[in-house]
């Protein structure tokens, strides 16, 4: 007896649908054969189904049975095809009836010996393509299920066993859908450190505040010690939590990543990611034989943190210079090519030389010229002309250590945050996007108009810095955010004036 169930693929964050072809033969040798370009996992579900098909109580049959999961020529891997394999085996055995619960939902999950069905990645992913293909019931495992049910327009039933599964099949035990969940109650996470806490260093402060504000890329230079990776740390504590779109874009790509914790259903706050000088192109960028997610796509909407960025690996910071750019990286395999969104801020810390001392007041310099201007070119000008500000942290006086810390709180630096991103938010409704960063050329044209007086300005900053074209509408987009944290509906000629002080630092460190 032949069976089709369906069930998703996953191409990077696009879903495919996958037909799962079961064919149980009275003739011919005993046998279980998976074919349709299965990977390594999906081959072994062979072992997981029978197992598991047995510990459920059920008896798994002793003819020929071929799987065939098309289209043929995509390649499938992962352990979520299990479900619809064992559904389909048992429906083709005749040990389950056919009907239209078999055939007009979806099934992904993978099976473990006793019959369990554990959480598997990209859950999410499957409600959205069971909401596009108008499929009304996706039966998904109950670990991973919450995912699924922000979706609205689908009926989520969570899986826990195989035997539940066959109790609902047959109509004598039916499943609980899982309700679909509401808008949660976020709540303010706690943070490392509060910029209360932090003392002095108000000028930090300040381009940490337009960076959250407008998404923009950061570069704090200063010796050991400064409160480089403090300031850092506190930045997590002024980001606004996602928007319910952002939240969505987020969760699918740490739901394809399988990083999401059982139960949850959409992140709410920005992440913060803070790799390792020691990780690799493709962990940065992301890849394998079935490309997934790096650091860049991780931190998307949210923040990259290169703590000691000099330190990492040339090849890996140039491999940045595109999705810092575009918004996006793209990974290109034989037989696959997938694109995951990389919309991130950047922040970053260096040292201003090899020992760090270089221009302390009190500690000298061990490093000879050759040295400094070595570890400086490990940062290259097309990678310092995407950073939009650069801010020197110096050492802190012991009189600003022992006395009392910094006065704005972070709570109080998150309302400002928050309300000049909803400036941005209504201002870029119909575009697209969310922060001043992520403007195009014409968006900066359209949105970003300089009266006289101030193009002057920006016009004689070009002549005097020599300025890429690059440099020129970045300089603006930073220009646009503190006009906007001031409230100001247009870039007056302070605004550019200190948006030019932080590109202008790049050339005095």
């Amino acid at each position: 007896m032949l069976v089709k169930l369906t069930s998703v693929a996953h191409v990077g964050l696009s879903s495919v649908p996958v037909d799962v072809e079961v064919d149980v033969a009275a003739q011919g040798f005993p046998g279980f054969t998976v074919v349709g370009l299965a990977g390594k996992a999906v081959e072994e579900a062979r072992e997981r189904v029978k197992t598991a098909i047995t510990n459920s109580g059920m008896e798994f049959p002793g003819k020929k049975i071929t799987v065939n999961l098309a289209p043929a020529d995509l390649p499938k891997d992962g352990g979520a095809y299990d479900l619809p394999i064992a559904i389909g085996i048992l429906v083709a055995s005749g040990q389950l009836l056919v009907n239209d619960t078999v055939t007009n939902a979806v099934f992904y999950g993978e099976l473990g010996l006793s019959g369990d069905v554990r959480p598997t990645k990209g859950v999410l992913l499957v409600g959205l393509f069971a909401k596009k293909h108008k499929i009304k019931e996706i039966f998904v495992p109950q670990g991973s299920a919450a995912e699924a049910s922000v979706i609205d327009g689908i009926t989520v039933y969570p899986v826990k066993n195989l035997r539940d599964l066959m109790g609902h099949v047959m109509g004598s035990a039916p499943i609980a859908r899982l309700k679909r969940k509401k808008k949660e109650k976020t709540e303010d996470d706690v943070v490392e450190f509060d910029l209360s806490e932090i003392a002095g260093q108000e000028q930090a402060k300040r381009a940490m505040t337009i960076a959250a504000a407008g998404g923009h890329n950061l570069l704090m230079s200063g010796p050991p010690g400064a409160g480089k990776t403090m300031l850092a740390r506190a930045l997590p504590g002024i980001l606004p939590p996602l928007t319910p779109a952002e939240a969505l874009e987020v969760t699918r790509i740490y739901s394809v990543a399988g990083l999401l914790s059982s139960g949850t259903s959409l992140m709410h706050a920005r992440p913060f990611r803070n790799p390792h000088h020691g990780i690799s192109a493709a962990g940065i960028i992301g890849g394998g034989s079935n490309p997934s997610p790096g650091e860049v796509s991780l931190a998307h909407l949210g923040v990259l943190f290169l703590d000691e960025m000099a330190e990492f690996p040339r090849s890996v910071l140039e491999s940045l210079r595109q999705p810092m750019e575009d918004g996006v990286v793209s990974i290109v395999r034989v037989g696959a090519h997938v694109s995951y969104p990389a919309s991130f801020t950047l922040l970053a810390a260096v040292n201003p030389c090899p020992c760090g001392y270089l221009g302390h007041p009190k500690r000298p310099c061990s490093c000879s010229e050759k040295q400094v201007r070595k570890y400086r070119s490990r940062l290259s000008g097309p990678i310092l002309d995407r950073i939009d500000l650069h801010v020197i942290v110096p050492s802190v006086e012991t009189e600003k250590l022992s006395g009392q810390a910094g006065s704005v709180s972070s709570k109080t630096m998150r309302e400002t945050v928050i309300r000049t991103r909803k400036i941005q938010e209504k201002r870029f409704a119909a575009d697209g996007f969310y922060t001043n960063s992520q403007m195009k050329n014409k968006h900066v044209k359209k949105y970003c108009a300089l009266d006289g007086e101030t193009h002057r300005i920006l016009k004689l900053a070009v002549e005097t810095y020599d300025l890429s074209a690059r440099g020129y509408f970045r300089l603006i987009k930073v220009a646009r955010t503190i006009a906007d944290l001031a409230g100001a509906p247009a870039i007056a000629v302070t605004h550019m004036a200190e948006a030019l002080q932080y590109r202008s630092a790049m050339g005095n460190s």
